[in-house]
C-alpha cells in the first residue's frame, strides 16, 4: 500500500488548491493490483501489453472512453509503467496549431506513451497530422511560404498513442479506425467504490466507520473521483470538529455543506428533475426545451446531468423526449424538494 510522504504532505498542506492536487496524486493507483474495478479492460490490456513486450515492440494505439472520473488517465499511466516508458500528457484543446503537435511528436522517445485527453476536441488539421504519424511513423511539414515552400518528412520513433474522451461519438471514423483497441469505461459497482474509499482512507490514515463508508459509496455516483472528493471533504469536517474518526453524522453534515443528498444528487440534478416534474407536468421534454428552461447548454445536460440520472433510474430518454420517472418523484418528495 502506498504511504504518504509526511514531510511533503505538510509542505503542500498550506498551499490552497495545490493540496487537493497533491492528495489526488497520492491516491492514484500505481500498480494493476491497486487499480480497483474495470476488470475487463485490465484483462484486455494485460494481454495486449504482455504480447507487445514479448515482441519487443510498442503497444498498439488505444482509445479510452467513458464518463469523467472513471480512471482513464490513471490507466494510461499504468500502461506506461507496464511498458517501462515515459508518459507524456496533453489536453486536446491545447493543441491549437499543427506546430504544437509536431513539436511533441518529434521529441518523443522510443516506446513513449503519448496521452491525449479530451480527444473529441482534436481539430481537423491536428487529426490529419496524426494520421500519418499513426500509419507511417512520419509527419510531413511545410517549410517556407509561397512558390518556394516545400514539404519535409520527419521520421518518428515507435510510440503508443492513448486517447481519452467522454464523447466517443465525436471522434471521427477515420481516427477511431487507427486505434488497435477501444475500451469503454463503465460506472463502478457499489462494492468497488466502497473498496476504493477504504483504500483511500488507509492511505490518508483516516479512520472511518463502516456506515460512513456505505453512505459515501452510495452518494459517489459510481465514480472513484467523486468518492475520493467526498472522503476528503468529510475528513475536513471531522478535523474541524476535532473528531478522530469519520462517522455517519460527519458524512451527513458534509453532504449538507456540499448541498448533495444521500443519492449523490447535486443542486443542478434536482433542478433538472424538478423542472421536468413541475414545468412539464411529467410529460416528455425535448432537449431544446430543457436547455431553455434551465438556461444550460444542451451539451452540459447530455454529458453532465443525464448519465447518472439515467443510471439510477431517475430519468428516461424516449423518442418523445426526456421523462422524470416515478422513482425520481418519490425521492424528491421524501427529501422535500418538491
Amino acid at each position: 500500500m502506498k504511504k504518504v510522504n509526511t514531510k511533503e504532505f505538510k509542505k503542500n498542506s498550506g498551499e490552497g488548491g495545490q493540496l487537493d492536487e497533491f492528495v489526488d496524486s497520492v491516491l492514484r493507483p500505481e500498480t494493476w493490483d491497486d487499480y480497483i474495478g474495470q476488470k475487463k479492460i485490465k484483462k484486455g490490456l494485460k494481454v495486449m501489453l504482455g504480447a507487445a513486450k514479448k515482441r519487443n515492440e510498442s503497444s498498439d494505439h488505444l482509445l479510452f472512453y467513458g464518463q469523467p472520473g472513471l480512471g482513464k488517465t490513471t490507466l494510461a499511466s499504468l500502461v506506461a509503467k507496464e511498458m517501462k516508458a515515459n508518459l507524456r500528457i496533453v489536453s486536446a484543446p491545447t493543441l491549437s496549431r499543427i506546430g504544437d503537435l509536431a513539436a511533441i511528436l518529434s521529441n518523443l522517445e522510443e516506446g513513449e506513451v503519448f496521452f491525449i485527453d479530451e480527444a473529441h476536441r482534436i481539430s481537423r488539421p491536428i487529426e490529419e497530422l496524426l494520421y500519418s504519424a499513426l500509419d507511417n511513423g512520419k509527419i510531413g511539414l511545410m517549410v517556407g511560404k509561397g512558390p518556394s515552400a516545400r514539404q519535409i518528412f520527419l521520421d518518428l520513433p515507435p510510440f503508443t498513442l492513448v486517447a481519452a474522451t467522454t464523447r466517443v461519438n465525436l471522434i471521427s471514423s477515420p481516427l477511431r479506425s487507427r486505434f488497435g483497441a477501444i475500451f469503454r469505461f463503465d460506472y463502478y459497482e457499489k462494492a468497488e467504490i466502497e473498496e476504493i474509499i477504504g483504500r483511500s482512507a488507509e492511505i490518508l490514515k483516516i479512520k472511518i466507520e463502516p456506515e460512513a463508508v456505505v453512505l459515501i459509496g452510495r452518494a459517489a455516483r459510481f465514480t472513484p473521483r467523486t468518492a475520493n472528493r467526498l472522503l476528503k471533504r468529510a475528513r475536513d469536517v471531522a478535523q474541524m470538529k476535532d473528531e478522530k474518526i469519520i462517522k455517519k453524522e460527519t458524512v451527513l453534515e458534509t453532504f449538507e455543506m456540499l448541498e448533495i443528498d444521500e443519492m449523490g444528487l447535486e443542486a443542478h440534478d434536482r433542478k433538472l428533475l424538478e423542472t421536468m416534474i413541475k414545468k412539464f407536468n411529467g410529460r416528455p421534454a425535448g432537449i431544446n426545451a430543457l436547455s431553455a428552461a434551465l438556461g444550460e447548454e444542451k451539451g452540459v445536460i447530455e454529458e453532465v446531468y443525464e448519465p447518472y440520472l439515467i443510471k439510477i433510474g431517475f430519468l428516461h430518454r424516449t423518442s418523445s423526449g426526456r421523462v422524470a420517472t416515478e422513482e425520481a418523484r418519490r425521492w424528491l418528495l421524501i427529501k422535500s424538494f418538491i
